[in-house]
């Protein structure tokens, strides 16, 4: 068993909260048009988008690197505006155990706020913990935001 690890990050957005669920489950083949300097494309390999069991290829660039990650949809819930995928192949899990990513959306107030949670399991400690890799989900989901508001 590896070190677990969590790492996670809440911010505020301009865009209404709820926009941020519907577009990484049922619109994540889109999300590449939004942002392309980070994600290349959401090529959808099983099921339907946001469905639980749905299985997508995820294609980005990351610190100057062509990634991949495949991940299945484990949980959607609507009512708590929730979505949680775990990678079952591609570049995290050649290093990284268990690699889980939830999102949360809510709204405090008049604030609009997406908060991701990523948990991992190191095989060692010289393997590096994913704080980049927090970044670079926070610098893409603002890029959405930014998408979204030149939209309205």
């Amino acid at each position: 068993m590896g070190l677990k690890s969590k790492l996670s990050a809440q911010f505020e957005v301009k865009t209404k909260h709820d926009v941020f669920l519907d577009v990484f489950s049922h619109k994540a083949g889109h999300v590449s048009t939004m942002c392309p300097v980070h994600i290349r494309s959401a090529e959808l390999l099983e099921g339907d988008f946001g469905t639980v069991g749905c299985k997508v290829c995820w294609k980005y660039t990351h610190d100057g690197k062509e990634m991949i990650s495949k991940q299945i949809s484990e949980a959607i819930d609507e009512e708590k505006k929730t979505m949680i995928v775990r990678e079952f192949e591609g570049d995290l899990a050649n290093e990284y155990e268990n690699w889980k990513l939830t999102l949360h959306v809510n709204a405090e107030g008049e604030k609009n706020l997406v908060c991701w949670t990523m948990e991992y399991e190191r095989p060692n400690e010289n393997i590096p913990e994913l704080t980049n890799l927090l970044q670079f989900i926070i610098d893409f989901t603002k890029a959405v935001d930014d998408h979204h508001v030149k939209q309205n």
